[in-house]
């Protein structure tokens, strides 16, 4: 993606590893981070973290370790389709805060050994997405910035709430993390 003009007449040119890598890599980073911050909010106020697991912001919506599942799910499964590569596959068994920051460790281990070699020509690679009832194909740009990027945004978001709701002290600058 080019933008002529964008800065003061210099010509830049945006990578598929650019626009998604490290914003996936910070977000990952920040929902660990948010994470230490729940335990040590319960540890402080003499209540069990792991009773945060299942918090919902309504009866429909999934609880919180499922966010996070979710979230993980986007960043591993985006990367990986992008780069060409196998999506390692997660079990979703996950039950307590520390095996959640594992799930999302194993997730930054497989994003950040990208290169952005492996995303060279990504832009315009198929991705095809199989589901029970429907299939979706996409171009790599379009599978990024309409797929893997809102729903990443979602989860990691909804996870956010779901700890702000429960009394967590955080805030905007721990939900978009080093910057």
């Amino acid at each position: 993606v080019s933008r002529d003009g964008f800065f003061g007449g210099a010509s830049m040119t945006v990578t598929m590893y650019d626009a998604s890598i490290p914003a996936i890599v910070r977000g990952l980073t920040s929902l660990s981070n948010l994470l230490d911050k729940a335990v040590d909010y319960a540890v402080a106020r003499k209540f069990d973290a792991g009773s945060l697991l299942q918090a919902r912001l309504f009866p429909d919506m999934h609880a919180f370790s499922r966010q996070v599942q979710i979230t993980c799910d986007m960043a591993k499964g985006g990367a990986g389709r992008l780069a060409g590569l196998e999506v390692p596959k997660h079990e979703d068994t996950e039950t307590t805060i520390p095996e959640l920051k594992a799930r999302i460790a194993k997730t930054l281990d497989f994003v950040g050994s990208i290169t952005p070699a492996q995303l060279e020509g990504a832009a315009t690679r198929e991705i095809v997405l199989k589901f029970p009832t429907n299939t979706l194909t996409f171009t790599g740009l379009t599978y990024l910035t309409n797929f893997v990027l809102p729903n990443f945004y979602f989860h990691l978001s909804m996870a956010y709430a779901l700890l702000r709701h429960g009394g967590v002290e955080i805030g905007k600058r721990d939900f978009l993390g080093q910057i």
